[in-house]
Formats: C-alpha cells, sequence, structure tokens
C-alpha cells in the first residue's frame, strides 16, 4: 500500500508542515546558542590567558627590580661602611642645588 498525500486533509498537512518548520528552527537555534556559547568560552579563555601573561610580566619586573634594589642597597652599604667610596655632595647652581 503506498502512502498518499492526497488523503490527508489539508488541516493535517498544515499540522505537520508547522511541526517541521518549528523544528528546523528549534535546530537554528540551538546550533546559535552552542556557536555563541563556543565563542564566549574561547573569548573568556583568551582573555584569562592574555590577564595570566600581563600579570605574569609585571611580577617578573617587579621581582627584576626588586633584586636590583637589593643589591644597589647592599654594594651601597659596603662600599661607605669600608670606606672605599665616599659621598660626594652635589655642586650648587647659584640658590637652588642641582636636580638631576
Amino acid at each position: 500500500m503506498q502512502f498518499d498525500l492526497s488523503a490527508l486533509e489539508t488541516a493535517t498537512l498544515v499540522f505537520i508542515g508547522t511541526l517541521v518548520f518549528a523544528a528546523v528552527l528549534a535546530v537554528f537555534v540551538l546550533t546559535a546558542a552552542l556557536a555563541a556559547m563556543l565563542l564566549l568560552g574561547l573569548g573568556r579563555l583568551a582573555w584569562a590567558v592574555a590577564a595570566g601573561m600581563l600579570l605574569a610580566v609585571v611580577h617578573g619586573i617587579n621581582a627584576g627590580w626588586e633584586i636590583v634594589a637589593r643589591a644597589a642597597v647592599g654594594f651601597s652599604s659596603r662600599t661607605t661602611a669600608s670606606g672605599a667610596r665616599e659621598p660626594v655632595p652635589a655642586p650648587s647652581t647659584g640658590t637652588y642645588p642641582r636636580v638631576i
């Protein structure tokens, strides 16, 4: 027995067509939502990686300056305590001291 669409009423065909159209729309919306969530997740991941790298660079610079500052303070205290290097007063430029 063959299936004959002419045996169905118009209302039944409209109902089936509406269901098919709703299913197509639902698949489209779900696909768009999934793509949006993936893009947002990738954007958040990229932002977290970039922010982490920037923080690591800043912490690295701060740690480097800390080492340099500690070495400079240690060098300064060693040389002035031993008398190898005496502090020299800045020359005056008239009324105001020279600003370096």
